[in-house]
């Protein structure tokens, strides 16, 4: 139980009715959740608009309710906060409701379009390694030290952020590392925290549908840079060309990296296997396990913003020639016949030409590359052609199949892949609605030596299908079909 008054703490307000003295239970923004004595934050969301629900609440036993237009009807029991923005509102007022719990612990924020998942999980299992008390905030899981949590979202909403790391606070954890999308940037679900550091690993294509353009895309992600305070760290990508304009507005420490460009931070790969890479950070050579050019940024980043929170140098690189490779990024075994099947979440054109460069990199040039990828359904269309582009033309063979259609007619993503495949790579497409099935080709088709990708999905263990998710593992599928081909 906390009282309102204290909870409307830097909550930008225009007008009150009612009494902001009062015993409030807690903070809810879906009416349907709402029991006696709730505060009742009315959102204009991109689908809902939370005012439509104001009536609702106060039957259901709302005694509070934030809005930013204040309804017609009012009752005398309850009081009303009328808000500039009523997702800022929520974000400063769950800060409030939980003790302000980013400010007692170090935590660090990692955004951009790839990469995120991976650059957070590394740096907790890094941390966790070094014996630190650390949570994680990811799309993949939620962790409280070793306590694990369920993941729904990249970026979880205001009160679920607040009320893990209130969690951690109580449990002594000293670092978190949280994944920061451009969605919850923008949705303010990371207003109202305290960054101890922001990390940007790079920017392409993706989330059209929600942003409109890319430079309004760009601009969210800067914004997150920009509101890091004085006593943080900005730590960014300078080979993306977005990476310096990030740090243009940003009040915290700026610091570089990059593999390619002048930075303060640098890396060299040296040598590169399907076991393995062997890299040179800032002058020191570490063998890891992680795969690719991609992974050789995210390693640089993860040993950069390791020592600016205080760990040493040895114990970083170290550490980084232990780390395993992250659940659905780049995951890959090898069959009987030595077959190599891979799993990635390359999900956006940029996301599956690092990946594809990196496998064409390693490969001696005999061994067939097929390529088994889709689209998702309800999210940006005009990545769709992109993605059945770099397939075909970085592959022996491609199938497009289906991802996660939703809402959407499964053929109709797929023809709208197909249109972006040029002519001269039309015979080594096809297309196979079912993503079973697809995968099950691919391992018929492929020979000894022979090298699978399944893109798209990565850990994942569903599949959406009008609405209805159904258990569906790409790594599952991969491993099922080896075994009936040895079999």
């Amino acid at each position: 139980m906390k009282n309102l008054k204290d909870i409307l703490y830097q909550v930008p307000i225009n007008s009150v009715v009612g009494v902001t003295d009062v015993t409030i239970n807690k903070l809810v923004f879906d009416s349907r959740g709402i029991v006696e004595n709730d505060v009742f934050v009315a959102q204009k969301g991109w689908q809902v608009d939370g005012h439509s629900f104001i009536e609702k609440a106060i039957e259901k036993g709302a005694r509070v309710v934030i809005c930013e237009d204040m309804p017609e009807k009012l009752y005398e029991d309850v009081t009303y906060v009328q808000v500039e923005d009523s997702s800022l509102a929520l974000a400063f007022m769950a800060s409030n409701f939980y003790g302000n719990p980013s400010s007692k612990l170090k935590l660090v924020g990692i955004t951009g379009t790839n990469g995120k998942t991976t650059v957070a999980t590394l740096l907790y299992q890094l941390f966790m390694k070094a014996n630190k008390k650390v949570g994680l905030l990811s799309t993949v899981k939620i962790m409280v030290n070793d306590q694990e949590y369920k993941a729904t979202h990249t970026t979880p909403n205001s009160i679920a952020i607040n009320d893990y790391l209130a969690k951690m606070v109580e449990e002594e954890v000293e670092f978190c590392f949280m994944e920061v999308s451009s969605h919850g940037i923008h949705q303010k679900r990371s207003d109202g925290l305290t960054f101890a550091g922001g990390i940007f690993t790079n920017l392409s294509h993706d989330h059209l549908d929600y942003h409109k353009t890319f430079a309004a895309y760009r601009d969210v992600k800067k914004s997150f840079f920009d509101s890091l305070p004085k006593t943080a760290f900005a730590l960014t990508n300078v080979d993306d060309k977005n990476g310096n304009y990030m740090l243009q507005n940003t009040k915290a420490s700026k610091t570089t990296y990059a593999l390619k460009s002048y930075a303060d931070s640098k890396a060299k790969i040296l040598e590169k296997q399907f076991s393995g890479t062997l890299l040179n950070i800032n002058g020191t050579e570490v063998w890891t396990k992680l795969i690719g050019q991609f992974n050789a940024y995210n390693l640089l980043a993860i040993a950069t913003a390791a020592e600016k929170l205080g760990l040493e140098k040895l114990e970083i690189l170290t550490i980084i020639s232990r780390l395993e490779s992250v659940s659905g990024r780049f995951e890959y075994i090898v069959s009987e016949d030595q077959v190599t099947g891979i799993v990635d979440y390359a999900h956006t054109p940029d996301a599956l030409q690092n990946v594809l460069k990196t496998i064409n990199d390693i490969r001696t040039g005999n061994e067939t590359l097929i390529t088994v990828v889709g689209c998702g359904g309800d999210r940006d269309k005009t990545k769709r052609p992109k993605m059945a582009r770099i397939a075909s033309e970085m592959s022996n063979q491609a199938i497009f199949t289906s991802d996660n259609p939703r809402t959407e007619d499964p053929q109709t993503i797929l023809d709208e892949m197909e249109a972006g495949v040029l002519p001269e790579h039309y015979k080594k497409t096809l297309t196979i609605l079912d993503r079973k099935q697809a995968i099950k080709t691919a391992c018929k088709f492929s020979k000894p030596g022979d090298i699978i990708i399944v893109a798209g999905k990565g850990h994942e263990n569903y599949q959406e299908i009008n609405g209805e998710r159904s258990h569906f593992d790409d790594l599952e599928e991969l491993t099922n079909n080896f075994n009936q081909l040895k079999s």
